[in-house]
């Protein structure tokens, strides 16, 4: 075989050895190793395949092209306390894997493999189990395999595989401007605040039953989607951290963003109506002519995610009743109600036309009596108790003025 036949793996022919039979071939730079030289022994009428490579550590033998993957089970994105592993997989018969941590701070591991059915087909597996994690692992780590039959036979190193530990510091706050309830096209803008001293701030949408594989952090605690369609919807949380750390707070509360638009809008009332004396009941009644099974009531303004019930029953006519008990003066204001379906539970339909409810003030005159009666009667008291004081100072006078005389 002639040195054209050989596997492309970045060889180049270089200049020769000592050995006349001797030839070098000079190695690109394969990804996260270093340049190294691989050698060749001429046999009469061919070369063979270069040799081990020569470097930092024993490299690829040419020939062998089976890059393992390195992954976590639950994810690389651990609460620290729990438990996780990394498994080193490949398609080769490797018979060994071995995981390294970036630094060199930690010692190799090494695991035998075994044949298991992984990520959909037949692979070789070793499984690292980490334990109960803490701040110490994380960190950036790969691995590579080898045969115990032949000790030149290594691959290539894995991708790097990024473990973050969360829960380390007091969760922080999220919110959205101009709110959790937006329309398709307006600019969304999330808000991650922490406490003094962090500067490196991540968010995170909810993705179903996959963990998130990385977060990904920045150093501003804003985190602008622009203008926002019907994918945005969704809930969303914020981690923060400090720069060049691998570890990060708890999660901040999740907030749900929806998005309005979808479906034909339903209608709004109130009974007995929109004007209601404080300390009264009034409901408020939302219905639709389309299909839903969830209804949402929202004031205008509000920060916080609209009211939400969800029907038991389905038959005609879709509606849901929103009662607020007693009414008070804070719940002034323009109320609007949408409609969803649980199959897509984050795209709500055109806002109902507004409904302003009124609390009438005639209570804040009952409060205002009240103010002056509890007013009067505290000074009373005090009259009272004025009262009571100047008498126990003359009694205190009386006997010792009849001393002195």
């Amino acid at each position: 075989m002639g040195s054209s036949s050989l596997p492309d793996l970045g060889l180049r022919k270089a200049s020769g050895g000592r050995n006349p039979k001797e030839r070098r071939f000079q190695l690109s730079r394969v990804p996260d190793q270093a340049w190294s030289f691989c050698v060749g022994i001429e046999d009469n009428s061919q070369d063979s395949l270069p040799g081990l490579c020569q470097g930092p550590w024993d490299q690829v033998q040419a020939g062998v092209d089976s890059t393992p993957s390195l992954s976590a089970d639950p994810g690389p994105v651990v609460a620290s306390g729990r438990r996780v592993s990394l498994l080193c997989s490949s398609q080769t018969t490797w018979d060994t894997f071995h995981l390294l941590k970036e630094g060199g701070a930690v010692p190799p591991q090494h695991r035998k493999s075994e044949q298991k059915y992984y990520a959909r087909r037949w692979r070789q597996v070793a499984i690292f189990p980490m334990g109960h994690v803490n701040t110490s692992h994380g960190g950036t780590y790969r691995c590579y395999g080898s045969n115990s039959s032949n000790s030149n036979e290594r691959s290539q190193l894995s991708a790097p595989l990024h473990l973050e530990i969360t829960g380390v510091y007091r969760e922080p706050s999220l919110s959205a401007k101009p709110g959790p309830l937006v329309l398709p096209g307006d600019n969304l803008t999330f808000q991650c605040r922490s406490e003094a001293g962090f500067d490196r701030f991540a968010l995170i949408k909810d993705e179903g039953p996959t963990p998130p594989q990385h977060l990904h952090g920045q150093h501003s605690s804003d985190f602008p989607l622009g203008p926002v369609n019907l994918s945005h919807g969704g809930w969303y949380w914020c981690y923060s951290g400090h720069n060049l750390s691998y570890v990060w707070s708890a999660p901040s509360a999740p907030l749900e963003i929806l998005i309005a638009g979808m479906y034909r809008k339903p209608f709004l009332s109130a009974q007995p109506g929109p004007s209601v004396p404080w300390g009264a009941n009034v409901t408020l009644q939302c219905r639709s002519e389309v299909r839903a099974d969830t209804f949402h009531l929202h004031r205008e303004g509000s920060l916080y995610p609209p009211q939400q019930l969800r029907l038991q029953d389905m038959a005609v006519p879709f509606e849901a009743y929103f009662t607020i008990s007693p009414v008070t003066l804070g719940h002034n204001g323009t109320y609007r109600c949408y409609i969803s379906r649980s199959s897509s539970p984050f795209q709500l339909s055109q806002s109902s036309d507004p409904l302003e409810l009124l609390v009438s003030g005639s209570n804040t005159q009952d409060y205002t009596v009240g103010n002056l009666i509890r007013l009067g009667v505290s000074g009373l008291v005090l009259m009272v108790l004025g009262v009571l004081l100047c008498e126990a100072w003359h009694s205190q006078r009386r006997p010792h003025n009849a001393a002195s005389s």
